[in-house]
């Protein structure tokens, strides 16, 4: 029976995270006292909330845009080095800084030892970042 709930449903029970987040060492929901460590999953109330640390470790995308193109595949074919291609920004404008494909925040060129940075000058709120997600 547990292989046909497998089957059917590839997206792991309640249950099965509480367990591998406990076998990790990690505590999966606030407790107020040493009584309320012992629940279970059942529980818990949807109303209780737990921290973000369990998301720190998550990989992210991070890409900075200093502007945008279109061109025929014709010109494609031709570039070779030197080749310029003209973005659609000014210099000057601020450069974009996209995570996993979202517009996080604006920025500006900067040099950090050999290496070029962004720094920011503008962040989207955390309001218009979280509607982004839907």
């Amino acid at each position: 029976m547990a292989e046909e709930n497998f089957q059917e449903s590839s997206k792991p029970q309640p249950e099965e995270i509480k367990e591998l987040l406990d076998e990790e060492g990690m505590e999966s929901f606030p407790s107020s006292s040493s009584s309320d460590s012992h629940k279970t999953s059942s529980t818990v109330s949807g109303k209780e909330e737990r921290g973000l640390e369990f998301l720190y470790d998550v990989p992210l995308q991070i890409s900075v845009e200093v502007g945008r193109s279109k061109i025929l595949l014709k010109d494609l074919l031709k570039m070779g080095e030197g080749y310029i291609i003209e973005l659609d920004k000014l210099a000057g404008d601020p450069l974009d800084l996209y995570v996993n494909s979202r517009l996080i925040a604006k920025g500006e060129a900067v040099m950090v030892g050999d290496k070029f940075g962004i720094r920011l000058t503008d962040v989207v709120s955390a309001v218009d970042r979280i509607e982004q997600l839907g």
